[in-house]
């Protein structure tokens, strides 16, 4: 099977999954290039409220294809931020569902997202040392705000792999769950994601990414949307509330 990224819609989450067990999931061009159209198509479609992002099999991502560096990485290093940039740019919650080696282009794909989830076992790797390779500087940038600059140096300077122990404690993953309990503990967390208000949630992921000029956006939003009054009221009435706000097409 031609190495690809092949995805589903169910209940409202888009499942994306990296697809090229020959090679341990690594990323083609081809598959690159083709992530950024995936997401937008999703961002785009109503029925998608969330995206989660896996890999085939028992590893999540081992980075770039190292055949497609012969002669220059600056193609693919392209390639890479543009599919990493995309990613963090979508406009609903994203999570990365990791098992096994996570190394190089993949933790690039799994910090893009908005949250990470790792399976015991999980090995992470940052490894452009080891190939010469100039980390671009909007993924150190992001790797920075995550666990910090002592880490990310260590990770950087070193292209040592650390457990899903320690990427937890460092904050590169949110939770570690023991084998056999990451599907379950992803499906109850979309569920809870689809549930929630997507305004809050699109607000939040814009504050919290670091843009500081759109309070008045978002508070003309709450207000037309009437998703405070209805949130506040199904609390009161102790019910599901019914959101209808949803990002713009």
């Amino acid at each position: 099977m031609e190495p690809q990224l092949c995805h589903q819609v169910t209940d409202s989450v888009a499942t994306v999954v990296i697809s090229n067990p020959a090679k341990r999931n690594a990323m083609t061009a081809g598959m690159w290039r083709s992530l950024p159209p995936l997401l937008e198509g999703f961002a785009r479609d109503p029925g998608v409220r969330a995206l989660v992002l896996t890999g085939e099999g028992r590893t999540f991502c081992a980075g770039a294809d190292i055949s497609t560096l012969k002669g220059s990485s600056d193609p693919a290093q392209g390639l890479a931020a543009a599919a990493e940039e995309a990613l963090a740019a979508f406009p609903k919650p994203t999570v990365a569902a990791v098992r096994g080696h996570c190394v190089g282009g993949g933790v690039q794909l799994a910090a893009a997202c908005d949250l990470r989830l790792a399976e015991d076992g999980a090995l992470f790797g940052v490894t452009p040392a080891r190939l010469g390779i100039v980390y671009a500087s909007s993924a150190t940038r992001r790797l920075v705000s995550l666990v910090g600059p002592a880490t990310a140096k260590y990770l950087l300077f070193t292209a040592e792999l650390i457990d899903s122990g320690r990427a937890l404690r460092t904050g590169l993953v949110d939770e570690v769950l023991p084998e056999g309990e990451l599907d379950k503990r992803i499906a109850e967390l979309t569920r809870t994601l689809v549930a929630r208000s997507q305004l809050t949630q699109a607000a939040a992921k814009e504050f919290a990414d670091g843009r500081t000029d759109r309070d008045a956006h978002w508070a003309e939003q709450a207000r037309r949307s009437g998703d405070t009054a209805e949130g506040v009221a199904a609390f009161l009435d102790r019910r599901t509330p019914a959101f209808t706000w949803t990002p713009p097409v």
